[in-house]
């Protein structure tokens, strides 16, 4: 399974809110929406996600094993 627990404690490490994301960046609702879920999204949102950022992809994503 892919959960997006990293991203929350990097958001909260960066001072970087959603609200930030979705209205300074143009990351959609949507999209946050999907993360907090933990659904799919594309690696282009990842890729986005970390140069808005400035970190790693571990820092937003992580595999669990089932």
């Amino acid at each position: 399974m892919i959960a997006y627990t990293p991203l929350w404690q990097t958001l909260k490490n960066k001072g970087v809110s959603t609200y930030a994301l979705i209205n300074k960046h143009g990351v959609s609702s949507s999209t946050i929406n999907r993360l907090r879920h933990n659904q799919g999204v594309t690696l282009q949102t990842i890729d986005d996600l970390c140069v808005i950022l400035k970190c790693k992809v571990e820092d937003i994503v992580e595999h669990i094993p089932e």
